[in-house]
């Protein structure tokens, strides 16, 4: 599976420790240890005995921004290809059965910067459960059979998002932001790629990317750190680094900068709701990592029911929702504003948007109050979403994908330590006055009693 693409709270932090994670002992808060081992492999151990479960979570760094076009979709398909055969399990239905005799919930998924597989069974079952993740990620057999099988899987997650209008306008806004490096941006793929992979596609991808070197290995549960650390090292030690960083050795080619705003409407009929979406390329991780904050809580300031934007757009009826959110990323990362306007008053809400968005860098555009309210939320998020020990791999392994683990570990600090000096810089830098990508999905007969042509266009 993929992860959604428009996230509206995405996690992110000031960081500067990315080298020194790769010599040195991370900051990690209560309950968490580290460890490297000889080749490479960095595990996690997550001590939390709320339940007796352990949850074991391998994340690669690889995912669409390694993908040129020839490869689109191919990361998603190698994710599925990761629950079928391997050395120990020759086939699906063995692999499938040995999940059921351990008790485990299973799962992985896809994103721009990251592909992670994990199992949570009983806490008895460690041992056995890392065994079964080392076959699986070590040594997987890429029969034709099933990927004859699998190929309409993927293809039929693509179909569906194609089926629903906001990827619609996603996509069309990608194309806008990316241009020919669309691919590096878009997890799902492309149809003939996915429809036509062979198993040597496989392993290329395993080849470039697959090795303990790139990858994290997260313990999580009612474990003790000293037990999982020793059999971390008995079961994935002799796993052979490759020798060299697969980012250095296949460099990502850098996102070119917008250049003038576009705009586009696409008239379907799926639109039975039209949906709006402006997105500029926002701060990346590795030249602006203080920005990937001030976005977050900025974006938190317009989410308010108290914002000027909430206020200007829904509560005079322009809007039943509008939506600001900053992905996170080590590659440039959208800002994203998703509005679902009133289908009557179209040029009204799309002019009374860009009128908000011109004010959004003034000094009395929010209130000290408002930015203390932000911060809460931004920390109650981040309390609740650490509440459930199984997520706890995922959201850490994310951020070590596309920042590092002392980016995670000082998230909430570092959120409480944004001034307004810092969100002025953000906007200016990023927002105010730059490029951007504009899109509009709407019904073909809406489109033309609003004449949505006329004035959703770059002025």
């Amino acid at each position: 599976m993929t992860r959604n693409f428009t996230k509206i709270l995405a996690l992110s932090v000031a960081g500067v420790f990315s080298f020194c994670c790769a010599i040195a002992q991370p900051h990690l808060p209560e309950g968490y240890f580290w460890k490297k081992l000889s080749n490479g492999l960095e595990v996690v151990v997550i001590e939390n005995s709320k339940v007796p479960l352990a949850t074991i979570e391998i994340a690669v760094k690889n995912g669409a921004y390694t993908e040129g076009p020839e490869y689109s979709g191919l990361s998603h398909l190698f994710e599925h290809m990761f629950f079928k055969a391997n050395k120990d399990y020759p086939n699906q239905e063995a692999f499938l059965k040995r999940t059921q005799e351990l008790g485990a919930i299973w799962n992985g998924t896809t994103d721009v910067e990251r592909v992670n597989y994990f199992f949570t069974f009983d806490r008895d079952s460690l041992k056995a459960g890392l065994k079964f993740m080392n076959a699986a990620i070590r040594f997987p057999i890429y029969r034709e059979e099933d990927m004859k099988k699998e190929r309409p899987v993927v293809d039929g997650e693509f179909q569906r998002a194609e089926s629903d209008p906001g990827f619609q306008l996603w996509y069309g806004i990608q194309q806008k932001l990316w241009g020919d490096l669309i691919t590096r941006k878009n997890p799902i793929g492309i149809h003939e790629v996915i429809n036509t992979a062979t198993p040597e596609k496989m392993m290329i991808i395993k080849d470039k990317y697959y090795f303990p070197n790139n990858s994290l290995l997260t313990i999580c549960g009612d474990v003790k750190h000293d037990a999982a650390f020793a059999l971390a090292e008995s079961i994935f030690g002799d796993w052979a680094s490759s020798g060299f960083n697969p980012h250095e050795k296949y460099p990502i080619p850098p996102f070119k900068p917008l250049t003038k705003s576009e705009y586009f409407v696409k008239e379907s009929t799926i639109a039975q709701t039209p949906y709006m979406q402006l997105s500029w390329q926002g701060p990346s991780y590795l030249t602006d990592s203080a920005s990937t904050i001030a976005a977050d809580v900025f974006s938190t300031i317009l989410g308010l029911n108290s914002s000027k934007l909430q206020q200007a757009l829904v509560d005079k009826g322009l809007a039943s929702g509008v939506y600001v959110s900053y992905t996170t990323s080590r590659y440039v990362g959208p800002v994203d504003v998703t509005v679902v306007p009133n289908p009557n008053k179209l040029k009204e809400c799309y002019d009374e948007l860009m009128n908000q968005v011109s004010q959004w860098a003034k000094p009395d555009y929010f209130t000290d109050d408002q930015l203390k309210d932000a911060k809460a939320i931004l920390l109650r998020n981040s309390i609740h979403q650490k509440e459930k020990p199984s997520s706890l791999a995922s959201q850490m392994s994310y951020q070590w994908c596309s920042t590092s683990l002392d980016f995670y570990t000082n998230l909430d600090g570092n959120y409480q330590k944004i001034t307004r000096d810092d969100i002025q810089k953000y906007l200016n830098t990023y927002i105010i006055g730059k490029p951007y990508a504009a899109g509009i999905i709407i019904a073909p007969e809406l489109s033309k009693q609003q004449n949505v042509a006329s004035f959703f266009v770059a002025k």
